[in-house]
Order: C-alpha cells, then structure tokens, then sequence
C-alpha cells in the first residue's frame, strides 16, 4: 500500500468518526425537542380519572426517575451513551419496562428480511434492463424507458397502497397486513412458512417496483454516456469484437450504481417505515413509526443511530471499494 492510500484511508476513517459523534448528539437532541411530554402520556394511561393530585404526581416522579428525566441533560446524554455502548438502549417509554434492545431485535430481522432481497432484486432487474435499452435501442428503449420513467416516478407510499388495493382489497388475493395470520406463533412449521410467503409479497414487490424504474433510468444514461465515448470509437476503429468492449463499458457504468446499491442497503431501515407501516409489518419501521407518535424517545434514538451507523458504514466501505476497483481513484493516490 503507497502512502498516498495510507494517507486517503486515514482521511476517511477521521471523517467518519467526526460525523459519527456528530450523530450521536443529533440522534440524541432532534427527538427531545418533539412536543408533548412521554411522562404525561403514560400516567394519563395509567391512572384513574378521578386519582387525586397527590397520586398522579408521585406516578410522574416515579417514571422520570426509572426513565433518567430527572437528571440534566448532559447527565440524560451519558445515560444514552453509556447505553448505546452496551447495546440496551435504555428502557422502552411506550412499553415499559421492556428493554430497547428487545424491541429492535424483534424487528430488525424482519426488516431485512423484507429489505435487502428487495432491494437487490430491484437493483439487478433495473441494472440489466436499462442496459439492455440503452445497448439494444429501437423497441427495447421506446418500451423500457418510458415504463422505468412511469414506476420512477411512483413514491413509495403510492405504489404500496396501489397494490393493496388492486390485489388485497378488489381481487382479494392477498392479505392485507400483518406478517403471518393472526394467532398464529412463529415456528419452523411449513404452515407458519407459508403464511410467511404468502404475506410478502404485496410489500417485497412495492419495494420491488420503486427500486426498478430507478435503477434502469440511471443505468441506461451512464451506459449511453459510456457507448459514445472516445474510448469506445477507438476500440471498435482498431478491429476490437463489440463483446470485449461491452464487457469494459458496462462495468464503467455500474461504478456509480454500486454507489445506489450501498446507500439502499445502508438506508433500508429508513427505507422500511412507509411499507412497513402501510402494509402493517413487524418490522423495524413500525417500531419507529409507533416511538414516533408515542415520544418514546429512546427507541426513536435506537432506530434512528442504527440507521445513521448503516449509512455510514455502506458509505466508508463503499470508500474504501472504490480506491481498490477504480483506476481514477487508485491513480490519484500515488505520491
């Protein structure tokens, strides 16, 4: 390794620290300036109408001393450091006494589940099909383009709800929320597993759907780009086959689509909250957009480092990729 890529590792390992602690104190700070109080909320749950003043007050007390409001908000934010380091996260505000941690890890895995084979078959599917239209031209262009464009320029929430309505609530073919049926306790059963199955697919294929039009759009105009370049002509003036060259074009142009592919991986638990909550998934977007109408603010600051820590890290590594398999930036680490 050169000191010019000793030098440009060690850049992006101080840029990452810095806006990792910068994280920290953001994921702490933004969900406390939320308005309403989580106390209030869970006493006036809790406690009769007509307790008296007294009663009410020793109940608030008590839960700002379990939850750490009692303390000043530098001592809060120890607590949420000190917690976060040893993976509790603290005690959950909406479901006390339940850890953070047990809430997250009952969820996350569904989210990934869900996420990650979506987004990699929408990022194959839109990659190959944009490159086939920009490569073939005349029908597959006219054709493709114009449907990518279209399903691009769906929101999420929007092609979630059209396939909801299309295939649970008028054909009814599909069920309509939930990740299995109700009353039914998970288990390695084929009955469990089916059910499984058959409740995925209306939010993989929403997700599928949005990821697709995007992929394809940017792979077509990055491999049109790729086609007319100078290169290109010169190969194909020396006598070179059209294949060879296609295999070198192609791969020039995923370089900023591998840099979609690890945002997408690194954001889908963000990414999980509009299908998640629409399609009433048990996943790690629920359990957010449930902290977020509760004030729970320690499961908000959970799932919201947790994201903050996937962005980061797809992005770093992503760095650290890209100094290995692109030339450009290999060369422009030399001494």
């Amino acid at each position: 390794m050169t000191k010019g890529m000793k030098k440009y590792f060690k850049k992006k390992i101080i840029w990452f620290l810095i806006t990792f602690v910068a994280a920290l104190i953001l994921n702490f700070i933004l969900p406390r300036l939320m308005p309403g109080d989580p106390v209030n909320a869970i006493v006036g749950k809790s406690i009769s109408s007509g307790a008296p003043p007294e009663q009410v007050q020793q109940q608030m007390e008590f839960y700002r001393r379990q939850f750490g409001l009692d303390k000043s908000l530098p001592g809060q934010f120890l607590d949420f450091i000190k917690n976060a380091f040893n993976g509790t996260f603290g005690v959950s505000y909406s479901q006390y006494p339940r850890k953070v941690s047990d809430i997250i890890g009952g969820g996350i895995w569904w989210t990934i589940a869900l996420q990650l084979p979506a987004i990699l078959v929408g990022w194959i599917l839109g990659n190959v099909l944009g490159a086939v239209a920009a490569y073939k031209r005349g029908f597959w262009d006219k054709v493709l383009m114009p449907v990518s464009l279209f399903f691009s320029a769906i929101p999420a929430f929007g092609a979630a709800v059209i396939l909801l309505v299309i295939f649970s609530v008028n054909l009814g073919i599909a069920p309509a929320n939930g990740a299995y049926d109700p009353g039914m306790i998970p288990n390695f059963s084929w009955s469990f597993i089916s059910s499984v199955i058959w409740h995925y697919q209306l939010p993989f294929w929403s997700i599928v759907l949005i990821s697709i039009g995007g992929q394809a759009v940017g792979m077509r105009s990055m491999s049109i780009y790729e086609l007319n370049a100078d290169y290109v002509k010169y190969s194909r003036f020396l006598g070179i086959k059209d294949t060879k060259i296609v295999r070198y074009v192609f791969r020039n142009a995923m370089l900023p689509q591998v840099t979609g592919l690890a945002m997408s991986i690194g954001s889908m638990v963000g990414g999980a909250l509009v299908a998640e909550t629409i399609f009433s998934y048990p996943g790690l977007g629920m359990a957010m957009y449930s902290a977020i109408t509760q004030s729970d603010y320690p499961v908000i600051s959970a799932t919201t480092l947790i994201i903050t820590i996937m962005v980061l890290l797809a992005s770093f590594m992503l760095d650290i990729i890209y100094a290995f398999i692109d030339p450009r930036v290999k060369a422009a680490q030399f001494d």
